[in-house]
């Protein structure tokens, strides 16, 4: 099935339509039930090969957070084909660029290669699929890589176990309660065989889904995805099993204790809708208006105005299961967290109570009109939004409804929605502090 979709480029803060772009996509699934998409754009000689694999930071055992990061390296050792060390050799010596990443609800490679390389990326991605060699040595080097990059993004940066300590307090029951990075001490204790068990759980054909975007010919390289993929064998089905958190009735309070930090910080949190909710959608907007930019509310007035704030952002994290709507906020001088909370409730309250103006809605629509078509100017960023549609949101249609689903929402909805999620009693509060104001 061929799918058309208008990307209308504008020319928005002059008010000028630019020229539609039409992409065409063609999904279809092969008998193993790996489900598959092709994006052709002849405009440039590049391809994009990327799989994302329906696996995340969720999927794992409590006793063994951190399996789905430690997949996204170790899955680059090497294969029954390709010797250890030899991934990124074959992938620059050919003119390209690959890279992985991961989340709480996926995993997601992919390589950018000349388009006449086109066989080699799904080779490659078929390797990876059907012929991953996972022995302990691999393991060992993999659990070194990890580690360090922990020490370096997380125990050793500013800030950088803030969001791990609001997942922490924000979630009793679902797995969103650890980060994708886990526990070393977990990754320690686990055995060979537990790593063995996971990859032909998770990482197998059924549970997902292969794009190619770019300078493709369409039925050619349906035969190469044939020759290549059809005959890995499927995997058993994968489950998902369901967490359903109780709703937070009373304000939750939470400290957190950082050595790297001089200045405190106030993280104030709410459990809101999965990412395919209408509400998530208007969150976004909300949090564009709060803290999207110098003009935002919050920034304007805690920032520029007041000089309460160093820094100050409201984040809509939508995410497949529940989202976390995060503000967070650094105070200036004398300023205090009791302050800088009173000063942002003072905002939220505005936003629950008074419509936003028109020509600050008009602005906001204007963002999101240019953001969506940001988001898909390339053959890459196309093949990312194809893979997430389609696997996170079960719709990969949503490539061209999504931003009709923006231009919808109302002042009215963004009103109604900050006063249906935002209040105080359905928060966390977590005061994020200097470690050394513990041994004092």
């Amino acid at each position: 099935m061929i799918n058309k979709i208008k990307l209308a480029a504008f020319a928005l803060f002059l008010g000028v339509t630019g020229t539609a772009q039409e992409v065409e996509f063609v999904q279809y699934t092969l008998d193993n039930g790996l489900d598959v998409i092709l994006h052709q754009d002849n405009t440039a000689p590049v391809v994009t090969t990327s799989v994302m694999y329906h696996v995340g930071a969720k999927d794992e055992n409590p006793e063994r957070t951190g399996f789905a990061h430690f997949f996204e390296h170790l899955l680059f050792e090497g294969t029954e084909n390709i010797g250890k060390g030899e991934w990124f050799k074959i992938v620059s010596s050919n003119g390209g660029s690959n890279n992985a990443n991961t989340s709480d609800d996926r995993t997601y490679y992919y390589e950018i290669f000349p388009s006449n390389q086109l066989e080699l990326g799904l080779w490659m991605e078929s390797e990876r699929m059907l012929h991953p060699v996972i022995d302990q040595q691999g393991v060992d080097t993999q659990n070194e890589v990890v580690k360090e990059e922990k020490r370096l993004r997380i125990d050793n940066a500013p800030y950088g176990n803030l969001l791990t300590a609001v997942k922490k307090n924000l979630f009793k029951k679902h797995p969103y309660r650890w980060s994708p990075i886990g526990s070393m001490e977990h990754l320690d204790a686990a055995t060979l065989e537990e790593f063995r068990a996971f990859n032909e759980k998770f990482y197998v054909p059924n549970n997902a889904t292969l794009v190619v975007a770019g300078d493709i010919e369409i039925e050619k390289t349906k035969e190469l995805i044939k020759s290549y993929f059809s005959d890995i064998p499927k995997g058993a089905p994968v489950e998902k099993e369901k967490f359903v958190e109780e709703p937070i009735t009373e304000t939750l309070q939470a400290t957190y204790y950082d050595p790297n930090i001089q200045i405190p910080a106030i993280a104030l949190a709410w459990r809101t809708p999965s990412m395919k909710e209408r509400d998530a959608y208007v969150l976004d907007m909300v949090s564009s208006v709060l803290s999207d930019g110098k003009s935002s509310r919050l920034y304007k007035k805690l920032v520029d105005d007041q000089k309460q704030a160093l820094q100050i952002g409201a984040f809509n994290l939508a995410q497949e299961d529940y989202g976390q709507y995060v503000i967070f906020g650094l105070p200036l001088g004398e300023t205090s967290l009791d302050t800088l909370v009173a000063e942002v409730d003072e905002e939220i309250t505005k936003l629950q109570t008074e419509l936003i103006s028109q020509r600050e809605f008009e602005k906001l629509q204007n963002k999101f009109e240019n953001r969506y078509v940001n988001s898909n100017s390339s053959v890459a960023g196309i093949a990312s939004s194809l893979a997430t549609y389609q696997q996170l949101y079960g719709n990969t249609d949503l490539i061209n409804e999504e931003i009709d689903i923006y231009r919808s929402i109302t002042r009215e909805e963004i009103r109604e929605v900050a006063k249906k999620y935002l209040n105080p009693n359905q928060r966390l509060e977590l005061e994020y502090l200097p470690k050394q104001e513990t041994e004092q």
